[in-house]
This record gives structure tokens, C-alpha cells and sequence, in this order.
């Protein structure tokens, strides 16, 4: 089964591509909101600073992806242009998804170390440089591709330390992840899930601790409760909501919601 597509079905992953041209003017980004970025540097320089430190200079095309909203401030290096190409990306940042927890801060790849993605970059800055019609939902549909592609590159070059990803590599281990990801209502225990990856329950616990960062029982949880915020989304009732996600009654579902969120499911939607 593809490791990611659990995690991706669990968010409403989406991209808006705000600017296409020159870069002309310092541009600051405050962090605000549940939006990251992507910046596709296209020619010409650029300094970055992220969270009012000098980052990098970046003298060749590439990609910048900050995954969760971040301070950050784009400079064009003066007397060459410097065409880009910015997007907003949400990857679910207001809800607990592990994917948006397991990535890094910030990404910067040059594109030429992408070159499985030389045809999609074709098409988007075709249609970020042109004036075609239906030109700026075309422009969001080929973001939200390539930010799948920056995805797959941070995953396959390990650039996900302790993540639910380096689990799902570890055959035992994710045996266990992939019973939590496929039936969250069941009354999953220490010792059950240590059963289904066919290790003892101390050592499972440490293996998963270790790799994860977190506990099982505690993955668990933030994975019961991503799935709930986009059911609350979709305006199910609470009732049915806390039965799909393996509480007993929506009384106990809201208890761990508010303990772990700060706020009750009815005041997040």
C-alpha cells in the first residue's frame, strides 16, 4: 500500500498560486494563518531569511517549500531579474496530521536535482509566464501536483527523521501504523497493537517511541482526531463522528478533543 496516500486522503490538500513575474521589491511573509508556501525561483537571485535570520542566498532555479505557515522574507539580489513563482499550500496545518507534523521546517532544492519533475515544471511555468485562458485554476492544479512531487522527494531522501514515514519503512512497525491508519474505531491497546507488529509490548513501545517521536497510544489519538476534524468539516454529527473514530460516546470524544486541541469540536468548526 502507498504509505502516503492514507495521509493525503486525511487532508484537503490545495495550492493558490498568488504571484508570477519579477520580483521587484522585498516581500515579507509573517507566518499568519494555516497557509505554507512555495516559492519556484524560475532565474536571477534571491535572499531568504527565515525568521529574521540570514538563510541563503539562492543563485540558481529552485524550489523553496515551507510546509507550516513561517516567517520568512524573499529578496531579489539587485541589478538582475528575478522571475518566481509563489503559491499558498495547505497541508493541513489546522488539523493534527502527521504528515504536516513529520516534515521539516523549510525545504530548498535546486531543480536540477529534481529532474523527474522537468515536464511538470515545463507546464507550470508555461502557464505562469502566459496569458491562456483558464489559466489560474490550471496554475493551481499543476501546484498541487508539484507540491505531491516535493513531497515524494522529502520522503524518499530521508529529509523525514522521526516521522510516521521511517515506520512505515520498518516492516514490523508498520504492520501496527497500517492497523491504526485502515480501522481507527477499533479499541486499539498497547498490547494489541504490539501483537499485530509481532514484537513484545516493552519493546514495541520503545521501537515506535524511538522512530515516531511520539507513543503509539498517542499517535493514535492525533490520528483519531485528524480524521474527526475533517469529518467536523464535512458537518457530520459529533455522535457518528466519535463512533468512526473509536470513542464510545461524543461526550468522551469531546473530553480528549478539548484536552488535546484547547477548544471543544463544536468551537473549532
Amino acid at each position: 500500500m502507498d504509505p502516503l496516500l492514507p495521509l493525503l486522503n486525511q487532508i484537503s490538500l490545495s495550492a493558490q498560486v498568488f504571484f508570477t513575474g519579477d520580483l521587484c521589491q522585498v516581500v515579507n511573509f509573517d507566518g499568519a494563518g494555516q497557509l505554507g508556501h512555495i516559492h519556484l525561483l524560475r532565474s536571477g537571485q534571491l535572499d531568504l531569511m527565515f525568521r529574521g535570520k540570514p538563510l541563503a542566498r539562492i543563485d540558481q532555479s529552485s524550489v523553496v517549500f515551507f510546509p507550516k505557515p513561517t516567517i520568512h522574507v524573499l529578496t531579489p539580489v539587485a541589478g538582475e531579474p528575478c522571475e518566481l513563482v509563489c503559491a499558498m499550500i495547505d497541508l493541513g496545518a489546522k488539523v493534527r496530521s502527521p504528515l504536516a507534523t513529520a516534515l521539516p521546517e523549510f525545504v530548498i532544492v535546486p531543480l536540477s536535482n529534481m529532474q523527474q519533475i522537468a515536464p511538470t515544471l515545463q507546464l507550470l511555468f508555461h502557464e505562469a509566464f502566459a496569458q491562456d485562458l483558464g489559466r489560474q485554476p490550471a496554475l493551481d492544479r499543476l501546484a498541487e501536483y508539484f507540491l505531491i512531487q516535493i513531497l515524494r522527494h522529502v520522503i524518499q531522501n530521508g529529509q523525514l527523521q522521526q516521522s510516521i514515514f521511517a515506520a512505515l519503512a520498518e516492516p514490523r512497525l508498520a504492520l501496527a501504523v497500517k492497523a491504526m491508519h485502515e480501522n481507527p474505531s477499533h479499541p486499539w491497546t498497547l498490547e494489541t497493537l504490539a501483537d499485530v507488529s509481532g514484537m513484545s509490548r516493552a519493546r514495541f513501545a520503545a521501537n515506535f517511541k524511538t522512530t515516531v517521536g511520539t507513543t503509539p497510544l498517542d499517535y493514535l489519538t492525533d490520528w483519531r482526531l485528524s480524521i474527526a476534524q475533517n469529518l467536523i468539516r464535512q458537518g457530520k454529527p459529533l455522535k457518528s463522528i466519535a463512533t468512526q473514530v473509536g470513542y464510545q460516546s461524543s461526550a468522551a470524544f469531546s473530553r480528549v478533543f478539548a484536552k488535546r486541541l484547547g477548544t471543544t469540536p463544536t468551537e473549532w468548526q
